[in-house]
C-alpha cells in the first residue's frame, strides 16, 4: 500500500467510524428501550456486542476497500457518490429504526444501501478483482441485517 492509499485509508476509515458513532447515538437507548425490548426478533438475532464487533471490522474492510478503488481515478466521482449514499443511508437507519420505530422505512433503508454497496462492488469488480473479498463481508453482513429489520418488519 503505498503513501497516498494510507491517507486514502484514513480518510475513510474516519469518515466510516463517525457514521458508527452518529448511528450509535440512536442504538443505545434504542436497544434498551420498551418498544425494541417488547418487538418479536427473529430467533437468529445475535447477542448485542456481536452489532459492535460485526460494524467495526465492516468499517475497516470497507475503508481498505475504498482506498483500493479510490487510486482508480475514472471511477472516482461514482465512487464517491456510492460512498456518500451508503454513508447517508447507514447513519439514518438508527434514527428511523430505532428513534422512530419506522420498521419498514428501515427495511426499505437497508434494501437501498444494500443496492448501493452492491452497486460499487459491480462498478469497481473488473479493477479490483482480487479486492472485492473486503467488500464482501459487507454484503453478507446487510443481508443478515436485511431479514433481522424484515422478521420483525413481518411478525410485529
Amino acid at each position: 500500500m503505498t503513501l497516498k492509499n494510507i491517507g486514502s485509508f484514513l480518510v475513510f476509515l474516519c469518515l466510516n467510524f463517525i457514521a458508527l458513532a452518529l448511528g450509535g447515538l440512536y442504538t443505545a437507548d434504542g436497544v434498551s428501550s420498551e418498544w425494541y425490548q417488547t418487538i418479536n426478533k427473529a430467533p437468529w438475532t445475535p447477542p448485542g456486542w456481536v452489532f459492535g464487533a460485526a460494524w467495526t471490522f465492516l468499517m475497516i474492510c470497507y475503508a481498505f476497500y475504498l482506498a483500493i478503488v479510490w487510486k482508480e481515478k475514472s471511477r472516482q466521482k461514482k465512487n464517491l457518490v456510492l460512498f456518500g449514499l451508503q454513508w447517508i443511508l447507514n447513519v439514518s437507519w438508527n434514527p428511523i429504526f430505532f428513534y422512530h420505530h419506522q420498521d419498514i422505512l428501515g427495511l426499505i433503508n437497508l434494501l437501498l444501501l444494500s443496492a448501493v454497496i452492491i452497486g460499487t462492488a459491480i462498478i469497481n469488480h473488473t479493477s479490483v478483482r482480487g479486492s472485492t473479498g473486503l467488500i464482501l463481508p459487507y454484503i453478507i453482513w446487510l443481508c443478515i441485517a436485511t431479514s433481522l429489520n424484515a422478521y420483525i418488519t413481518f411478525n410485529n
